[in-house]
């Protein structure tokens, strides 16, 4: 078969220059790059050695012609020019793929409707005979790029995607596709470092793509040779006796190659679940007896070759998108580079990710990175020599070189910036003085820091060893990179400034909220924790939702409302986690009853009254608190309110605006206040002015000064509360 043919060539975006190097090696000539393809000229035989060996491309397109087209009509005519009897019989089966855009042609179906009806009317016969349409598995798969008014049409070869080697039926939550990992394999050098039987690990293996990509590179095996399917099975072009003889050649490569010793090729997976679909994965590759997989967190992470071999350790560590992921992945980078550092030292290392900045914090130096595509998100390798002059030195590192030792490093503190290290600094200097304050008032929770430092916009509470973090999100005049990098700086000084493990850092950003954001679920660990404030125990959650529930700044009015409850009826409307409720009855309360529009809350201050040996004689109520007051009738003593800013509840009529509907809210709630009674009325909203009017009605106090405590003596404006009674 001596016919040449031009072939079109697709691959993800960014591997075009790794498929252009690899398609010149399989045969094909001319060949030129263009935007996620490569265009070249090549016989049958080359079209299926492509099929069989590409490990980069998606598609093999066998180029029909090219057609000027201006019209829907002359798309038409062009397609119906070509003559499909060389291709499919009337009776087969046709499906049609078209892209672009242009002369007339405003949407893709409209575009692959013109294609299909011009090959069914070429080839249906005077009987009527048509072939049908197949969208999985037909004879023919014709494609149809439309581009800047040129129509380019072309047979699919591959049929499925060529990364769809058949090996990987389970996967995990964020798959990376095969033809990508071996792109990635081929850029860490990958090959040379197989041919010199060195060893490969990957430390987050997942389902195992590296693991197996890398094990048919070495074992010199056709990435596709198990595929049973082809787009050109049903193709009248197609020469059987051709592509069985490439086949076989395949095979007999695959069968002398996994007849040799095999090498060293390991992975490890924390997650439990994915391990046997790794196995499974790696045994439909038939190469069980080249890659084992292992259950094993990174913190245990130490390759140990059978032959004492270094080679090469690859993985692709999580980016992150969810909220208070920033914390975890540092420190997961950081652990990383850290077991680089002790376990891998004369390896080579690539660490492919789409967080680059998270990339710098492994405290080693990367040689060379390039710039992949990952779907659509940008992403790097780093390549990276794990040497000894690669390690970030500490103190006793230095000191063991000065004396000229060899041994493997320790683990050492992660070196800060510059404005890590000051932001550390700040943190050890809030804590010697909040400390003290904090055990000689017996609190265990409070803010240790608050936006002290402008550039590092944060609020950090330590709930007993765990530490909180809050950030502010930067106003959309800040470098995006930048405040990225001052956080992860701040980040990685938390646990040394504070003497703890990164494990126990939580980080959550806090955005201008509207309704009832801040209170929507954001995790689902479902972990609670008891702390102490008062005498009383309260449940918090640090992960799950943007707060904790507990609001530190109100902890003097909490305990100003356990010294004034005893023998008084207590009204807690907002509610909440019902804290001051719980206080209230510590005070001696006579009756409480909390009112909150959200179940979830309300059954989390059921659990913080029962911690407390509260009976259910403390009354908690579901309801829109305006609503609520309008219709309730009792009298009560004592009333708490702290609404929100705004509220725009599915399950209350309206929107509720603190700064609108103040009056409406302290008339209804003086209203069942008994004789002599007292309302703390407080909110956070920053604007906020009492209405002149309720001063005139009631005896008005402000109190916001004696209810901020030393903690937040910084941020003076964290609420406004005021005392109001009857005249």
């Amino acid at each position: 078969m001596t016919d040449r043919y031009e072939l079109i060539l697709t691959c993800p975006k960014s591997l075009e220059g790794l498929l252009l190097q690899e398609a010149a090696d399989l045969g094909l000539e001319a060949a030129r790059e263009q935007v996620a393809a490569v265009v070249g000229q090549a016989t049958l035989e080359t079209a299926y050695r492509l099929c069989l060996w590409s490990r980069l491309a998606n598609r093999v397109l066998l180029s029909l012609g090219r057609f000027e087209v201006d019209s829907a009509q002359q798309l038409y005519e062009a397609i119906h020019g070509i003559d499909w009897h060389e291709h499919l019989l009337p009776e087969g089966s046709l499906a049609v793929e078209f892209s672009g855009r242009g002369a007339g042609i405003d949407n893709t179906h409209f575009g692959a409707l013109k294609v299909k009806d011009a090959i069914v009317d070429r080839l249906r016969t005077a009987s009527g005979q048509r072939p049908s349409i197949d969208k999985i598995a037909p004879d023919l798969r014709v494609h149809v790029r439309l581009e800047r008014g040129q129509a380019v049409v072309s047979i699919d070869l591959a049929g499925q995607s060529l990364h769809q080697r058949g090996y990987r039926l389970q996967q995990g939550a964020a798959p990376l596709k095969e033809n990508l990992a071996a792109a990635l394999l081929l850029r860490a050098g990958w090959p040379a470092l197989a041919e010199q039987g060195r060893a490969l690990a990957d430390p987050m293996c997942g389902v195992g793509t590296f693991l197996i990509e890398a094990a048919m590179m070495a074992a010199d095996i056709a990435p596709n040779l198990r595929r049973e399917r082809w787009g050109f099975s049903g193709w009248l072009g197609h020469v059987p006796a051709l592509w069985s003889r490439l086949h076989a050649q395949a095979q007999a490569r695959a069968t002398a190659g996994l007849a040799k010793p095999p090498l060293w090729i390991r992975g490890y997976e924390a997650d439990p679940r994915l391990i046997q679909p790794a196995r499974n994965n790696i045994e439909r590759a038939g190469l069980s007896a080249w890659v084992k997989v292992y259950q094993g967190e990174l913190a245990t992470f130490e390759p140990v070759p059978d032959r004492g071999q270094a080679g090469l350790v690859i993985c692709n560590p999580p980016y992150g998108e969810r909220l208070g992921d920033e914390a975890s992945l540092l420190y997961l980078y950081q652990h990383l580079g850290e077991r680089l550092r002790v376990a891998c030292l004369g390896w080579e290392a690539a660490i492919f990710t789409a967080a680059p900045e998270l990339g710098k914090r492994m405290g080693l130096r990367s040689h060379k990175q390039y710039a992949f595509w990952n779907g659509a998100l940008p992403s790097k390798l780093l390549l990276i020599r794990v040497e000894p002059t690669q390690f970030v030195i500490g103190a006793r590192e230095a000191g063991k070189e000065a004396q000229g030792q060899q041994d493997r490093p320790e683990s050492a503190p992660v070196r800060l910036s510059e404005g890590g290290q000051m932001f550390a600094n700040r943190l050890k200097k809030n804590l010697r003085q909040f400390a003290k304050w904090a055990r000689r008032e017996s609190i265990e929770c409070y803010r240790l820091y608050d936006a002290d430092m402008p550039e590092y916009a944060l609020a950090i509470d330590l709930y007993g060893d765990r530490v909180h973090v809050q950030e502010y999100a930067p106003p959309r005049s800040i470098d995006a990179d930048k405040a990225q990098a001052r956080l992860l700086d701040a980040l990685a000084a938390i646990p040394q400034a504070l003497g703890i493990d990164a494990s126990q850092v939580v980080v959550k950003r806090r955005e201008r909220q509207s309704g009832t954001r801040q209170y929507e679920r954001q995790g689902s660990e479902g972990t609670f924790r008891e702390v102490e404030e008062g005498g009383v125990k309260l449940l918090v959650n640090l992960t799950d939702y943007l707060d904790t529930g507990l609001f530190l700044d109100h902890r003097p009015l909490r305990l100003r409302i356990q010294r004034e409850a005893a023998g008084k009826r207590f009204l807690n409307l907002f509610c909440y986690t019902a804290t001051a409720t719980v206080h209230a009855a510590k005070g001696g309360a006579r009756s409480t009853l909390s009112v909150d529009l959200s179940r979830t809350y309300l059954d989390w201050a059921r659990r913080n009254l029962a911690l407390n040996g509260f009976s259910e004689k403390h009354r908690l109520e579901q309801g829109d608190v305006m609503e609520w007051l309008d219709a309730d009738r009792g009298q009560y003593d004592l009333i708490f309110m702290d609404p929100p800013t705004f509220s725009n509840s599915k399950r209350m009529e309206g929107v509720f605006d603190v700064q609108r509907d103040q009056v409406r809210l302290i008339d209804l709630a003086m209203a069942r206040l008994a004789p002599g009674g007292t309302l703390y009325f407080s909110n956070n909203f920053r604007r906020f002015a009492l209405e002149e009017g309720l001063c005139q009605r009631y005896r008005v106090e402000e109190i916001s000064d004696q209810t901020i405590d030393e903690d937040f003596r910084r941020n003076p404006k964290i609420h406004r509360a005021w005392k109001i009674q009857a005249r």
